[in-house]
């Protein structure tokens, strides 16, 4: 199991270079720590920024499950969306608007072939909207199928 939250900082998150705005670190409400945002007035409609997740020594031939907290909070925030470094160019996992400014929680399930997955990439687009953020936090990966709800 690998625990990814932004406070502990034992992963290898790196921001990519080609995008057009990066990620931020945000306080938590309680003050226990960090997660990475993206305010709504960042950059401008469509544009992209994009958090990697550089993942080592994943076997081949074997599930793991991807899991993550994640937050879109405002009106027309955007779009997040979550990328395997295998399957490009589409996302395995995407969400457009939150019902609510609350947290919850995103399941993916990442099935290893031959070539192991070595990245999961984190893409927020901007949307029309100038309040607001999307976020990520407490992203854990184990081995084995997503337990169910």
């Amino acid at each position: 199991s690998v625990d990814c939250s932004f406070s502990r900082g034992v992963c290898d998150w790196k921001q990519d270079s080609d995008d057009d705005f990066d990620w931020n670190p945000a306080d938590r409400d309680r003050g226990d720590g960090y997660y990475m945002a993206v305010p709504a007035f960042v950059g401008h409609k469509k544009d992209m920024g994009r958090l990697k997740l550089l993942l080592t020594d994943l076997k081949p031939k074997s599930s793991y499950c991807l899991i993550f907290s994640y937050r879109l909070a405002g009106e027309r925030v955007g779009k997040l969306r979550v990328f395997l470094a295998s399957q490009k160019p589409a996302p395995i996992w995407e969400q457009n608007k939150g019902k609510d400014e609350r947290w919850r929680t995103g399941k993916i399930e990442i099935f290893q072939g031959a070539e192991t997955t070595n990245s999961v990439t984190f893409e927020s687009e901007r949307g029309k909207g100038k309040t607001g953020e999307i976020g990520v936090d407490n992203v854990i990966l184990t081995s084995g199928l997503c337990p169910e709800d």
